[in-house]
C-alpha cells in the first residue's frame, strides 16, 4: 500500500459513480452496479446524463446529478462539446469534494480524463470499470476520432487506481497485460429470476430467431440483417424478430423494404425492460453478433428464460457461453458465419440440455448475492487517499 492511503471499512465509504451521457440501452447495466454498491456504501452518489438522470433522478438509493451533452456530427464541434462535458463534470467532483471518498468510472467513464485528473488531485480513489473496447467500438463506427478515444483510454488506465473488469479473457482481447497488477475481476451482473424464468417450454415456441439490443455497427446487427435471407434458402418456415433503438433503424427498415423480408422479419423497436421475460420466451435463439462485448445482461436473460444464445467469442461470453453446453459460439460475425450457425444450433439435437445447463449456470453464479460479495471483497482492498 502507497504512503497515506487507507483502506475504508465496510458502510464508511462514500461512492460516487461517473458516466458519460448514456442512452437506454445503458440504463440495466448502470441500475445493476448501483444495486451492488448500494449495500457497500454509506452514501452513493451518480454523475451521468442522458437516459442515466433521467431514470434514476427520483431512484432514493442514489443522490444523481445531471451533465448535459451535445452530440454533434460535425468533427471540430463535436470534439469541443466533448471537452466541455468533461469540465462540467470536473466541476461536480469540485462541488462533491466533502461527499465521496471513491470515484468509479463507468459506463463511458475511461474517456473522461479531467474529471479523473480533478479526482487524483482531489486524493480521491479512482477506479475505472472497463465493460468493452473504446478502440473497436470506435472503429466499428467508423469514428474519426478513434485514436484520440484511445489515448485517452490509455491515460485513465494509467491514471486509476484500479480497474475492474468482468474477465480475465478481457486483458489480453484489449491489450493490457501492462496494467495486470492493478486489474481486478468482478462482473456486477445479477438477475431476478423470479422475473426471468422459463415461462414456456423451447418445443412449444415457434421457430422465431431473435435479435435484443442497440441497433448499432458495433452489436453486428447488420450482419445478422444480411445473414436472414442465407437462413431463409434452408429453412424458410423460420420468422425473426429485431429488438432495439438506434442510428441504424432506418438503414434497417430499407433494407427489410428492398429485401422482401418485412414479412419474415418482426421489427419491434426498443422493449421495455419489464416486457423482456415475454419476449425471450417467445424465442428459439437469440443471437448476438458482437464485435466487442464486456459481459452483456441479455445474454444471461435469456439463458435465465430458457433460450438458447448464439454470440461471437468476444469479452467475458466464452465465461458463459461453452459451444454445445450453455449454448453456442460462432467463429466469426460475417454473415455466412451467422447464417450457418443459425442452422447448426437449431439443428442441434440435444437444446433441452443446453438450455438446462445455462439455466443452472445463472441460477447459480449470477444471484445478488454474488454480486455483492465480489464487489465486497474488492472494495476492501481498494488504497482510497486521504
Amino acid at each position: 500500500m502507497t504512503t497515506g492511503t487507507y483502506i475504508m471499512k465496510e458502510k464508511q465509504r462514500n461512492i460516487g459513480i461517473i458516466t458519460f451521457a448514456i442512452s437506454d440501452a445503458g440504463v440495466i447495466p448502470l441500475s445493476n452496479l448501483i444495486d451492488v454498491l448500494y449495500s457497500l456504501s454509506n452514501e452513493l452518489h451518480l454523475v451521468t446524463g442522458g437516459a442515466g438522470y433521467t431514470f434514476f433522478r427520483q431512484n432514493r438509493k442514489i443522490h444523481t446529478y445531471e451533465v448535459e451533452h451535445s452530440p454533434a456530427a460535425n468533427t471540430f464541434i463535436r470534439t469541443w462539446n466533448y471537452a466541455y462535458t468533461q469540465l462540467k463534470v470536473a466541476y461536480k467532483l469540485v462541488q462533491l469534494l466533502k461527499n465521496v471518498d471513491l470515484w468509479i468510472f463507468f459506463i463511458g467513464g475511461e474517456g473522461l480524463i479531467l474529471p479523473l485528473l480533478t479526482a487524483k488531485l482531489l486524493r480521491k480513489g479512482v477506479v475505472v470499470v472497463s465493460a468493452g473496447s473504446g478502440l473497436k467500438v470506435a472503429q466499428a463506427k467508423g469514428d474519426p476520432l478513434a485514436k484520440v478515444l484511445t489515448l485517452l483510454q490509455s491515460i485513465a488506465y494509467r491514471l486509476s487506481h484500479r480497474i475492474i473488469m468482468y474477465s480475465e479473457k478481457l486483458i489480453e482481447e484489449h491489450g493490457l497485460q501492462k496494467y495486470r497488477r492493478k486489474i481486478l475481476i468482478a462482473p456486477r451482473h445479477f438477475l431476478d429470476l423470479n422475473t426471468f424464468k422459463l415461462k414456456r417450454q423451447l418445443k412449444e415456441r415457434n421457430g422465431r430467431v431473435g435479435y435484443i439490443g442497440a441497433l448499432s455497427k458495433v452489436k453486428g446487427v447488420l450482419n445478422f440483417l444480411e445473414a436472414i435471407p442465407r437462413v431463409l434458402e434452408e429453412k424458410n418456415e423460420i420468422e425473426f424478430l429485431i429488438g432495439g433503438s438506434g442510428q441504424l433503424q432506418k438503414e434497417i427498415e430499407v433494407y427489410l423494404e428492398n429485401r422482401g423480408l418485412k414479412h419474415k422479419v418482426k421489427l419491434i423497436g426498443w422493449i421495455p425492460h419489464d416486457e423482456l421475460p415475454s419476449y425471450l420466451n417467445d424465442l428459439k435463439l437469440l443471437i448476438l453478433p458482437s464485435y466487442t462485448e464486456g459481459l452483456p445482461n441479455i445474454v444471461l436473460e435469456a439463458m435465465a428464460c430458457g433460450t438458447p444464445v448464439l454470440a461471437t467469442a468476444v469479452g467475458a461470453i466464452p465465461d458463459v457461453i461453452k459451444d454445445g453446453e450453455t449454448g453456442f459460439i460462432m467463429e466469426d460475425n460475417s454473415p455466412e458465419c451467422i447464417a450457418k450457425n443459425i442452422v447448426r444450433a437449431l439443428n442441434h439435437h440435444n437444446l433441452g440440455r443446453i438450455t438446462k445447463n445455462a439455466h443452472v449456470l445463472v441460477e447459480t453464479e449470477f444471484t445478488y448475492e454474488k454480486a455483492v460479495e465480489r464487489y465486497r471483497k474488492i472494495l476492501g482492498e481498494l488504497p482510497i487517499r486521504n
